[in-house]
């Protein structure tokens, strides 16, 4: 087993990082020195946890000219939306900053005779935080600010594919001036990681990644009655009803399905419309989808850039091409995007018609930019669809109908229910999901639940 992490980039398959892997000496030494550090910690006043993690906040903007290109190299996200990677982080960040003394204040449970009683929110110690690639800032701050201000220390280990991001969030938190040991890094193999998860000193564990991937870290907790995040993946479907605003629904649900080249948990996979306005849609979503560019991510005219990595791409070719032996029509030319070909990770979005249930184009997560769309002639129909399938991550309807919006969204299975917008995380809400896309929360006053534990005050002040 090789000891070197080495980071093959998409733009150009070049070997753009390199990094040496953590021994379990140094994993070890980095456990223990966050769980003293955290010790001290919880003690520190809400009020100073909170100019800490702001001046982390401002340190990492002021790296944005960096990051940006960095990202491009890592995952392949074209320089011209990496900018709104580093905004949704400090959007998110503040948010969560500014609803800790709410979120964290202890709870009166009312007066009773002779006693003084509350529920305070306790930290949990040492949460380790597993992120993914592809949005690599964002998946990370969504819990490693929350529960730095609830009063834990933290450990990030990043994905394989993007340690300098990682690297990013260390030299913020130097630069904000953190305690030793509160925040830390480790580049760790996945067995590394598994023994990590099983260490006593471990006690909260944030995953985002594959299906697969949450199975190993239940079992790596297994024994261990610990809080386990899990944020799994989706296949998110859209239903654009006959009163849809229909310019305005093609314009956002192709950037939901085609933005970072598909490879978004909550992206667009699969859409439902209605037979009324189905023609009509159709054939603006593949007017709009062939106005993309695929090319380098590092040239600032490329709206679509390659994948992750080339067996990704070939994933999502072999589902397309699944589909059409079984009846699909693909109706984007794949040679209208001459960067596009196979055995590189640069693959043409697609549009797929006369598709069913049976492809797995339909029911298996995808990831990429392919998206198939399938007619319908009722709500009922497009709601039976929708929660036909393993996941609930998110789900959007596009109507100017709100009442029916709601009652669609009442009986959808999902963790997050849009209408007239998609592929988006507001941090006042709930991320959550139903379903193989995981359990747990981040985000919202409610992910500061999960990084906390309750603890009763029952305090009898009156003995005669």
């Amino acid at each position: 087993m090789s000891d070197t992490l080495k980071v093959i980039s998409p733009v150009d398959g070049s070997i753009y990082v390199e990094r040496t892997l953590a021994t379990w000496r140094e994993v070890d030494g980095a456990l223990s020195e966050a769980k003293q550090a955290q010790a001290a910690w919880k003690r520190v006043p809400l009020h100073e946890r909170a100019a800490l993690c702001l001046r982390f906040v401002e340190a990492f903007v002021s790296m944005k000219d960096e990051i940006v290109p960095e990202l491009a190299w890592q995952m392949g996200r074209p320089v011209a939306f990496g900018a709104g990677e580093v905004r949704g982080f400090e959007e998110r960040a503040r948010y969560m900053v500014g609803i800790a003394p709410e979120a964290l204040a202890d709870i009166d449970v009312g007066p009773k005779e002779g006693f003084n009683r509350w529920l305070r929110r306790e930290p949990l110690g040492v949460v380790l935080a597993i992120a993914a690639w592809n949005y690599p800032y964002l998946i990370s701050v969504n819990c490693v600010v929350p529960a730095l201000m609830a009063g834990n220390a933290v450990i990030l280990k990043h994905s394989g594919q993007t340690p300098l991001c990682a690297e990013r969030f260390q030299r913020a938190f130097e630069m904000a001036g953190a305690p030793d040991g509160l925040f830390q890094i480790l580049h760790m193999s996945h067995e590394t990681t598994e023994r990590a998860i099983g260490d006593s000193r471990v006690d909260y564990v944030a995953f985002t990644g594959s299906v697969a991937g949450g199975h190993a870290v239940v079992k790596a907790a297994s024994g261990r009655f610990i809080g386990i995040g899990l944020e799994l993946g989706g296949k998110d479907p859209a239903y654009v009803r006959s009163d849809a605003n229909l310019p305005f629904a093609i314009e956002n649900i192709v950037d939901g399905a085609f933005f970072n080249s598909g490879q978004s948990c909550c992206g667009k996979e699969r859409l439902y419309v209605h037979a009324d306005v189905y023609d009509e849609f159709v054939d603006g979503f593949v007017e709009l989808t062939k106005k993309y560019r695929l090319g380098d991510p590092l040239d600032p005219e490329t709206t679509i850039g390659p994948m992750v990595r080339t067996s990704a791409a070939s994933f999502v070719r072999g589902q397309i091409e699944s589909a059409t032996r079984g009846g699909a029509r693909a109706l984007v030319d794949e040679k209208l995007f001459p960067a596009s070909k196979p055995g590189t990770p640069y693959l043409a979005p697609q549009v797929l018609v006369d598709v069913n249930h049976q492809m797995d184009v339909m029911r298996e997560e995808t990831f990429g930019p392919v998206i198939g769309i399938m007619k319908v002639g009722s709500d009922e129909e497009a709601i039976g669809l929708m929660n036909d399938s393993p996941y609930g991550l998110t789900a959007s309807v596009w109507t100017e109908d709100e009442d029916a919006a709601i009652a669609i969204g009442d009986s959808i299975e999902t963790g997050t229910f849009f209408m007239n917008r998609c592929d988006y995380l507001d941090p006042a809400l709930a991320w959550t999901g139903v379903k193989d896309t995981g359990r747990g929360c981040t985000l919202s006053r409610i992910g500061y639940e999960y990084l906390t534990r309750p603890k009763s005050y029952h305090l009898r002040t009156k003995t005669k």
